[in-house]
């Protein structure tokens, strides 16, 4: 009867005591908490979670409702075409790539950009070149947009997302804290504009000036990035047509890459020799162009490769 009663009565007091004890032995043996400084985090966290956002927390009708208009405006911009002469701006931008192949160019940089800027670590041990060829290229498709005649995304915003993406473009030719805080911000900002929701910045200037734009040297990286990747686009006919979109795309910034190069403030802009290979190249990619309309394979490849001649050329005669 007693070792009953005492079982009743004092077991779960007998197993709390244990299980408490337990917990004593296990808690002396984790390792101590870290300690920071309280200034440790800063320009690397937010203070809080509300100032990671420019605008406001994310709001489910807003976002769906951009969605709506960005869907809008696409169908707008297809059906205006590469023509697009109703508008303002200079038609000859129509004339060498769509809407579709700038807006979709902006939005696969931006992809690319976001993990670039990722860390101060890595963006200033070398990701800081990688950030500068991203918004080199960023800002001259901007530049297009601004300039562009008829229906195109993000037109309003252009002028200002050139000025901003331009002026940090420059500034990443080193890397440093100062430098990663500003490459932030225009990861930001082009958050805001590929989402529909624009960009709180001053107004751009209204002409484009390319001598402030862009520099020379990452658009000859970025084009010839352009002509490695349309040529494993038509290595062989199976590989054309699967990817027969972006061999068409890669034409159509090439083409436009060539006639940016020949701008007023571009370097030896005035050299009648460089403008000549440059124009030649914006030509024969025209006409790689053209020869994906005709579904032409062999006129294609054969376009390619006298692209890649005309980079050789020029690069033999201008670094």
């Amino acid at each position: 009867m007693y070792i009953g009663h005492f079982t009743k009565k004092r077991l779960p007091l007998l197993v709390l005591v244990i299980l408490v004890a337990g917990w004593v032995v296990a808690d002396e043996r984790r390792a101590p908490r870290p300690q920071f400084k309280a200034d440790e985090g800063a320009g690397v966290f937010f203070d809080k979670l509300e100032d990671a956002f420019r605008s406001g927390p994310p709001d489910l009708a807003r976002m769906r409702a951009a969605e709506k208009q960005a869907a809008a405006q696409q169908m707008a911009a297809s059906s205006e075409g590469a023509a697009g002469e109703e508008s303002g701006g200079s038609d000859s931008w129509a004339k060498l790539i769509t809407p579709n192949s700038i807006e979709d160019e902006v939005k696969r940089i931006r992809l690319h950009y976001d993990t670039v800027v990722s860390t101060p670590a890595s963006f200033n041990g070398g990701g800081y070149l990688e950030a500068r060829l991203d918004l080199s290229v960023l800002a001259t498709l901007f530049a297009v947009i601004a300039d562009y005649s008829g229906e195109i995304r993000w037109k309003k915003d252009a002028p200002a997302a050139r000025d901003l993406i331009a002026r940090t473009a420059y500034n990443c030719k080193a890397g440093s804290t100062q430098v990663y805080n500003e490459a932030k911000l225009r990861k930001v900002d082009l958050e805001d504009l590929v989402s529909g929701g624009g960009i709180s910045a001053r107004d751009g200037e209204a002409a484009n000036d390319w001598s402030s734009i862009v520099d020379r040297s990452p658009l000859m990286e970025y084009l010839e990035l352009l002509v490695e990747t349309l040529e494993d686009g038509v290595r062989d006919e199976k590989t054309y047509k699967s990817e027969v979109d972006s061999v068409k795309r890669n034409a159509e910034l090439l083409s436009m890459v060539g006639e940016v190069l020949v701008q007023e403030g571009m370097d030896e802009s005035d050299d009648e020799d460089y403008t000549g290979l440059s124009d030649a190249m914006t030509q024969e990619s025209v006409g790689v162009v053209k020869a994906i309309g005709r579904d032409d394979y062999d006129a294609v490849r054969q376009g390619v490769a006298k692209i890649r001649q005309r980079c050789d050329a020029c690069h033999e005669q201008y670094r």
